[in-house]
């Protein structure tokens, strides 16, 4: 009909290709051959196609989307702002969401993405079924994950993901503690079905065998990443017969928890329980005693993923398909060497 306004769905039609074909030509990918993306630009500027940004295709800012399970933690913060820097030095308008679940991650969601011009996707700790990296693919976006909750086998070659090296971090957390002669070392880690969380298990575990320490299962916890999860975790630790003398926590907040419960207690910190924390959030040098903790570098993850988001947008290869940057411990006061009492 005279004066609708072409839709991403009429260019497709007119060039006779699909619309991830337009998607891709529109961000600038290199994998469209180029008599088809004469076509596809020939449709475009004959029926002056603009994005739904309301901007013309070219001369356009690329754009990338960032969606977090949650934004009430200084983790996504840090990651965040890597993204932006790594923005800001290449060009790129970055927009920020939130979803009330994976679920909402529909093909049509992917697609209007892809009507809007954008380059991809990044996801911070959310899950993505394979149903869902197939969609996004479909619709001509690129996507990278940072510190995913899974990985599918079936979509391990189309995913890219970074994140830090947890087994590591786990193993750097606890030989610290075991340094300090600690050998009642309790662990509150994430979910089990976490990955970074199982890793970092994993190290905690590995670095126990090395000293030839036993593991008791009572003191292995998994419930989660939060504050309120890490109170709940050291209440259960701290009411063992033999309670534990150090306790590593899966992350900043729930280590922040574990310190509130265990002074709630009237236990003084890092005298009568050592506490290690993984992320080196602001926060971790915020606390009394101020934590220590594994740092991993989430700002440049952040810049990590954007860097490599752009380069799947033009079509290139990516050097790999799981970035991993390295952990480091951060000593700080909230840990101390352990003695007989």
């Amino acid at each position: 009909m005279r004066g609708e306004r072409p839709t991403l769905d009429t260019v497709a039609q007119a060039a006779g290709v699909s619309k991830a074909t337009v998607s891709k030509v529109l961000n600038g990918r290199g994998d469209v051959a180029a008599a088809t993306r004469r076509r596809v630009q020939e449709a475009i500027g004959s029926l002056g196609y603009v994005p739904s940004t309301g901007r013309r295709v070219h001369g356009t800012t690329p754009t990338v989307t960032v969606l977090f399970d949650a934004f009430v933690n200084l983790y996504s913060a840090q990651v965040l702002s890597g993204v932006v820097a790594a923005g800001l030095e290449q060009g790129v308008d970055v927009v920020v969401t939130h979803l009330a679940g994976s679920g909402a991650l529909t093909p049509a969601w992917f697609r209007g993405l892809a009507d809007k011009g954008h380059a991809g996707l990044i996801v911070v700790t959310t899950e993505v079924s394979p149903e869902q990296v197939r969609a996004c693919a479909d619709a001509g976006l690129g996507l990278v994950a940072v510190d995913p909750v899974s990985i599918d086998p079936s979509t391990a070659d189309q995913l890219v993901s970074v994140s830090a090296t947890n087994w590591s971090g786990g193993l750097q957390a606890t030989e610290h503690l075991l340094g300090l002669g600690h050998r009642r070392i309790g662990f509150a880690g994430g979910l089990p079905a976490s990955r970074p969380a199982q890793q970092r298990l994993h190290g905690h575990l590995a670095a126990l065998s090395s000293r030839s320490v036993p593991v008791d299962d009572a003191l292995v916890l998994q419930v989660g990443f939060s504050h309120e999860d890490g109170r709940a975790m050291a209440r259960q630790l701290l009411d063992l017969p033999e309670p534990p003398t150090a306790i590593v926590a899966g992350c900043d907040a729930s280590a922040l928890g574990v310190m509130e419960e265990a002074r709630r207690r009237g236990l003084r910190l890092p005298e009568d329980l050592s506490i290690v924390g993984f992320d080196d959030t602001y926060a971790a040098a915020w606390t009394s005693p101020q934590l220590t903790t594994v740092r991993q570098p989430m700002r440049e993850m952040g810049r990590v993923a954007l860097r490599t988001l752009l380069g799947l947008a033009q079509g290139q290869r990516p050097e790999t398909h799981h970035f991993e940057l390295a952990t480091t411990l951060v000593e700080r006061s909230s840990t101390a060497a352990f003695t007989y009492s």
